[in-house]
């Protein structure tokens, strides 16, 4: 299972926001434009993120967590 920060609401009460944010950037493509979107948030938020570590943790985190935990 993930460690507990990495569930936390880190964004508070920007994270309905956030959500939005993101439904709207794939309202409208396809499956495929919709997937190299999300594999080119990916790579920006690891660039932003910056540390192997952290990004580690995250992908151990995620790969653990249940799929129908979002």
């Amino acid at each position: 299972m993930p460690d507990e920060t990495m569930t936390e609401q880190g964004l508070g009460v920007d994270g309905d926001a956030f959500y939005q944010m993101l439904m709207n950037a794939h309202e409208g493509l396809s499956k495929e434009e919709s997937d190299a979107l999300n594999m080119r948030l990916v790579l920006l938020m690891a660039n932003h993120i910056g540390s192997l570590d952290a990004l580690s943790e995250i992908i151990d985190g995620a790969s653990d967590m249940p799929q129908n935990k979002v």
